[in-house]
């Protein structure tokens, strides 16, 4: 399974609350879209720290690295 597939598959199950999967393009503004707000935020950090085993900095949660599923994937494949 790709990042991508993993991030889409725990968004559209975890914020879309969607049994039909992530429908947006994958470079779709998490924030600007209303998927995630702030606290969504947070809990995505924990999924990246709990699925692919990185410790996620501090000066890295910002919106160039986790506001879309294209960010974000890029993200963690810089990180691992």
């Amino acid at each position: 399974m790709t990042i991508e597939t993993q991030i889409k598959q725990y968004v559209a199950e975890n914020f879309l609350f969607s049994d039909n999967g992530y429908s947006l393009p994958d470079d779709a503004s998490f924030l600007e879209e209303g998927v995630i707000d702030s606290t969504g935020v947070l809990e995505l950090i924990l999924f990246v720290e709990e699925t692919f085993g990185l410790t996620v900095a501090n000066e890295d949660v910002l919106p160039e690295n986790f506001d879309s599923v294209t960010q974000l994937a890029a993200y963690i494949r810089r990180k691992l």
